[in-house]
């Protein structure tokens, strides 16, 4: 997690979301309402998905922002998130959105599902956890940007349960719960996943950069 001293954006409370996701959206909107801010779907301004080419989530998470900033002139918040399976090697990983895709082309849950559950038929080992990095961005060229991450662990059942969430949400149990993402209300999910923890973690550096009695940006 990195913080910098830099100020907020004075004055305007209007952030692109860099996503055309729409359960990323919902999720996000609700984290980010306490705080004041207006989110907007870059996809409402005409903006394009940016290019995701990099290893790891943050350097994606901030290509995104980025270019959501670049296209709009606004600050701009991105998120790349995925899951990782630890018998996998982390698989999929940054290709959670794509992970039954043919090259860099999205594929559907459905699909991405079947593949991750064909590929863990026999192994024991279940143990994977939902990773977010949450990048804000004041600008396009923000030398310093605002960077927060989450980690929720959890592991992979053998069948869906659940009607909630999206993702990888109906296989991803959450063991001292009892249930998996997919059986959360979104309130409780928004608590404790992945997105939720950066979120929080994102809040308090938005905070701190703040004269006391204004809220962010």
């Amino acid at each position: 997690m990195t913080g910098v001293s830099q100020p907020a954006p004075a004055g305007n409370r209007r952030v692109v979301l860099a996503s055309g996701n729409r359960g990323k959206l919902r999720e996000l909107a609700a984290l980010l309402e306490p705080l004041g801010l207006e989110l907007v779907a870059q996809s409402e301004l005409g903006v394009s998905a940016a290019d995701e080419p990099h290893p790891s989530f943050i350097e994606n998470a901030l290509a995104k922002a980025r270019h959501a900033s670049r296209e709009t002139g606004l600050p701009a918040i991105a998120d790349d998130s995925g899951i990782c399976v630890v018998a996998l090697a982390g698989r999929p990983g940054v290709r959670s959105a794509r992970y039954a895709a043919q090259g860099d082309a999205e594929s559907d849950d459905e699909s991405n599902n079947e593949r991750l559950i064909e590929e863990l038929a026999g192994v024991a080992d279940r143990r994977a956890y939902y990773y977010c990095a949450l990048v804000l961005v004041r600008d396009p060229d923000d030398p310093c940007p605002l960077i927060a991450e989450g980690r929720w662990h959890g592991t992979v059942t053998q069948a869906a349960r659940g009607s909630g969430g999206f993702g990888y949400d109906p296989y991803f149990l959450i063991p001292e719960l009892g249930r998996t993402a997919a059986e959360l209300d979104p309130a409780a999910k928004n608590r404790i996943s992945h997105r939720g923890q950066a979120m929080q973690v994102m809040a308090q550096l938005l905070t701190r950069e703040l004269p006391a009695g204004e809220s962010a940006p």
